[in-house]
């Protein structure tokens, strides 16, 4: 019966083998790198109440997303479809707020009150050398209500920057799922139980001493979430790269103690 001998592999099979297997792990790394998806930073809006019929107190969350310029201005627009009867704006320092009302296309009942106009806009505006600064973001807070009963609240904020450049946030969400480039702010309402009176005189008092967090936390939750994943993928690319480090020094240390 024949033997079949099974030839050890050269140094240089060894070499070539190993070459190709830290090259190998580079890529995956390097993949693992480009495909790590970026933190979120849109501008959103915070409510710290949604139960519809009641008085909330709504928070424009605004990153600086330039990396050479500051933001100078902030529009945001209220929905036309769910008119808002009282609208009041929290004060910043170095920031001039202003409201302003539109007509209605056709008159509507609010909290028993008929409406022809109802506040529109609300924009703030730094003052001279006041603004949010890249790596930096800002909060712009209102007091509005009474909510509609139900359905979704969608803003439309307008971003400015120091250079001249705009940000429209107004789009929707993508038909096939996933989230819009430039999204618009929005949050759905909740049934009402009839004792969600909020801040009616708009002076953030009893919002502060009434109103739920739990939306507030779970919107910081979401967006900590979302930073821990991608640090993780980051993570896990150094990992596969510094793997792949290890096993050319591993070959080059074979291959000078095989010479040697």
């Amino acid at each position: 019966m024949s033997e079949h001998h099974v030839s050890p592999q050269s140094p240089v099979t060894t070499r070539r083998a190993l070459r190709r297997g830290g090259l190998s792990l580079a890529a995956v790394a390097v993949v693992a790198v480009l495909s790590a998806p970026a933190a979120s930073a849109h501008v959103r809006v915070i409510p710290d109440a949604t139960a519809g019929g009641g008085y909330a107190k709504l928070t424009f969350r605004v990153p600086n997303e330039s990396d050479t310029a500051g933001t100078t201005s902030l529009v945001v627009t209220l929905p036309d479809s769910a008119p808002l009867s009282s609208v009041s704006v929290l004060p910043i320092p170095g920031w001039t707020a202003t409201v302003a009302n539109a007509k209605l296309a056709k008159p509507v009942v609010v909290n028993g009150t008929t409406l022809d106009e109802a506040p529109h806009t609300v924009t703030w505006t730094a003052a001279k050398g006041v603004q949010v600064a890249p790596h930096q973001f800002q909060e712009f807070a209102i007091s509005v209500g009474p909510l509609p009963a139900s359905g979704d609240m969608v803003f439309a904020a307008t971003q400015t920057y120091s250079d001249g450049s705009v940000v429209n946030w107004n789009q929707p969400p993508p038909a096939g799922g996933g989230e819009a480039e430039h999204p618009a702010p929005e949050f759905a309402i909740t049934p009402g139980t009839g004792d969600e009176h909020g801040d009616a005189d708009g002076d953030g008092d009893d919002m502060a001493t009434t109103a739920p967090v739990a939306p507030v936390a779970a919107a910081t939750a979401a967006d900590d979430a979302a930073d821990r994943a991608t640090t993780a993928l980051w993570l896990a690319a150094v990992s596969l790269v510094v793997g792949a480090g290890g096993v050319l020094v591993g070959a080059v240390g074979l291959r000078r103690g095989r010479q040697a």
